[in-house]
């Protein structure tokens, strides 16, 4: 035997265990860049998205108490003003009244119909969806049928047609909104329940005694709530633009209530004389759009803070 071949397990057994070196990439620093990285995400999304929705709800809800012209006030030697001439911020339209008025004005109806319409086909998707996923059999059958019939029909052709049938009040609108709407929560809600109802927390309550219905509302119910509530948060904005399409049709609220998608409507005409009648009253859908996406989106994607203990 060789020198060498006695010293090479000796030599080999005293180096130390080899360990990565500082700017080695692992799976740990990839996860938490990315954890990291999506945190921050949603926090500018929940930034911005609170900012613009902020900048058209606090106006709207102080419409009454600004110094501001009445919004059917007409003063025909004042029409078509641009913005920023005469104290009219927003500018005036085809018959002298004030632009920003009526946007503010006509975004109480517009957003007062959204939420409505948003809390009627919350309720109505949660309750249905969890019953078709915590009973299933004929339950689910039932609403599962209703769901795809009803998501295989044109969306604004229906709403047209049952505002046509029973006339265009402002409860009629908020129904049929809210009809259209329910499917979306219902199916998420639906999905949910399935997951929730196979846990060990409704074996046991089971066990205990209590009743199907007892656990669906107090146990499986407020697990899914928080889920489905950003998704009606998220048709919120849906909602305004559905309203304010049917007002832009003409199947809106009717005179003298002024609603966004009728302002843009009565501004049409002149789209290329006076660019405001219709860009700004469109600046101010966009940006509420907008700010109720983002604020659902960084909902959504923010991360869960864990349990203490857990």
């Amino acid at each position: 035997m060789s020198l060498s071949d006695t010293a090479t397990p000796a030599a080999s057994a005293a180096q130390p265990p080899r360990t990565p070196s500082a700017s080695a990439v692992t799976k740990e620093l990839v996860a938490k860049a990315g954890a990291t990285r999506r945190r921050n995400a949603a926090k500018w999304k929940l930034r911005i998205g609170a900012v613009c929705t902020l900048i058209v709800i606090i106006p709207i809800l102080l419409a009454q108490v600004l110094p501001l012209p009445d919004a059917n006030h007409q003063d025909l030697s004042a029409r078509r003003l641009a913005p920023l001439v005469d104290g009219h911020l927003f500018g005036t339209d085809q018959l002298g009244r004030d632009l920003l008025s009526r946007v503010l004005h006509g975004g109480q109806v517009s957003l007062t119909i959204g939420i409505l319409a948003v809390v009627v086909s919350g309720a109505i998707g949660i309750i249905l969806g969890a019953a078709a996923g915590y009973f299933g059999g004929w339950v689910d059958t039932v609403v599962s049928r209703v769901l795809e019939a009803q998501m295989s029909l044109p969306l604004l052709m229906m709403l047209l047609l049952v505002v046509a049938l029973f006339g265009p009040s402002i409860p009629v609108i908020t129904f049929v909104i809210a009809i259209a709407q329910w499917p979306e929560v219902a199916r998420l809600t639906r999905s949910m329940v399935l997951v929730e109802r196979e846990k060990p927390y409704v074996s046991a309550a089971r066990i205990l005694g209590l009743h199907r219905i007892q656990i669906l509302i107090q146990h499986i119910i407020p697990n899914v709530i928080k889920q489905a509530t950003l998704v009606v948060l998220l048709l919120l904005a849906q909602a305004v633009l559905l309203e304010s399409a049917l007002s832009f049709l003409g199947a809106g609220p009717q005179r003298p209530f002024a609603t966004w998608g009728r302002i843009i409507s009565d501004g049409q005409d002149y789209i290329t004389t006076s660019w405001w009648m219709v860009t700004l009253p469109g600046l101010v859908i966009v940006l509420m759009v907008v700010g109720v996406n983002l604020l659902g989106d960084g909902l959504r994607d923010r991360p869960r803070r864990k349990k203490k203990g857990a």
